[in-house]
């Protein structure tokens, strides 16, 4: 019998499993590093237990995505359900914790570390379970799909998911282990992240007619966006089902000028907006670019010819919305015995497996409220939770088939 380590009075965790967690976490694999020493611990891992396992690798051979297959056992690898995380984790710096983020810590029935919520607890957890996976009698394959780069646009989960197609890999349904406190999670937001860099003209602050300033005019592209999103908090459209009901955006850095004196040739500022389910997303960037061609480049130009205003794209990720009838809603539903419609704010890479056709749900350990904060936690009750869920979906794809 497997042995079980003792959480707290109410849960109890799997030694493997919390063992698993521990290994992950110990490992920095800070989306600005490489995560091919957890990928490969991993696939070894996952070869020595009998599963197929594939690599896809970035442009720079750094980093890599593994997909691994539990088969049927009738030896099937095509269909079935798919555990989805992501490897890498946001950086520590100047962050002010109590305790070394990557030496993972228990204390008050929660465990302490960078990654333990988002999201190395569930992947640990999952892990831990691949024993039991090869020794029950599947009906329908599980899978594994640990992506890299989630943290800085989820840009490795898209060349995994060609790398599926090319191989013509079927998946009946995908479960994404996000921290959502194991509720079941049906719709989030999509989020869209671009650069914009504004060329004029510098001179003396003395001379300002004479500059094109760069500065000045990206405040007035910012004030639009500004105006933009305030636009969609007073008409919408709304889901009220959402924490945020409505499309938003921002911006979040600027740079430029080199004093007080000289009229700026440089700004380059990057934006945001996370869009409900159904927006037109090109609408919204090209109402920004067109704002900045139209309104803002010619009357630069009356002063310099050269003065630009150029954007740039950093990441995408698509919205997801779950339909109710998906038989992966209602599988994890079933199992978690969750019928509320839960929707947020935030962006995993479900919505990217439900662009490529894979109906996909989020559910995982941890609040989301924990990630990316000093101190990021994860309760061992949620671990536990997590685990009885996948032993759970583990015995129903060993008889019920989705």
């Amino acid at each position: 019998m497997e042995s079980t380590v003792q959480t707290s009075p109410a849960s109890e965790i799997s030694h493997s499993g919390l063992e698993w967690v521990n290994t992950l976490m110990r490992m920095d694999t800070t989306s600005r590093n490489s995560n091919l020493g957890l990928i490969e611990t991993v696939r070894d891992y996952c070869y020595a237990n009998g599963l197929v396992t594939t690599l896809t690798y970035d442009p720079s051979g750094k980093k890599a995505n593994l997909f691994a297959t539990v088969p049927s056992a009738a030896g099937e690898t095509n269909g079935g359900v798919v555990l989805s995380g992501h490897t890498d984790v946001v950086p520590v710096d100047g962050q002010q914790w109590n305790s070394d983020p990557f030496s993972p810590l228990v204390k008050d029935g929660k465990l302490f570390g960078r990654g333990s919520c988002d999201m190395k607890g569930f992947i640990g957890i999952a892990l831990g379970l691949v024993p039991q996976m090869r020794q029950a009698s599947l009906t329908n394959p599980l899978h594994f799909a640990l992506s890299y780069d989630e943290e800085i646009g989820c840009a490795g989960a898209p060349v995994m998911l060609a790398d599926l197609k090319k191989r013509g890999v079927r998946l009946d349904g995908c479960i994404v282990g996000e921290p959502s406190s194991m509720r079941v999670v049906v719709a989030h937001k999509g989020i869209n992240a671009y650069r914009c860099c504004v060329k004029g003209h510098a001179a003396h602050s003395s001379l300002t007619p004479r500059g094109v300033n760069a500065i000045e005019y990206a405040a007035r592209l910012i004030c639009h966006i500004q105006d933009l999103a305030e636009r969609f908090k007073v008409k919408g459209p709304f889901d009220n089902a959402f924490d945020v009901p409505f499309t938003t955006a921002q911006t979040g850095t600027i740079r430029g000028g080199i004093a007080v004196n000289t009229v700026p040739a440089n700004c380059e500022f990057e934006f945001e907006f996370r869009n409900l389910p159904g927006i037109n997303v090109s609408g919204i960037y090209d109402e920004i670019r067109e704002f900045a061609e139209r309104q803002l480049v010619p009357r630069m130009r009356l002063t310099r010819e050269e003065a630009d205003i150029t954007f740039e794209t950093i990441s995408t990720a698509p919205a997801l919305d779950v339909a109710e009838q998906a038989a992966i809603n209602g599988l994890v539903r079933a199992l978690r015995r969750d019928t509320d419609t839960r929707k947020v704010a935030y962006a995993t890479e479900a919505g990217l497996f439900q662009s490529a056709g894979i109906p996909s749900i989020v559910c995982g350990p941890g609040n989301i409220e924990q990630a990316h904060k000093a101190n990021e936690f994860v309760e061992l009750h949620q671990l536990a939770a997590c685990e009885s869920f996948l032993r759970k979906l583990i015995v129903s794809l060993s008889g019920n088939s989705l």
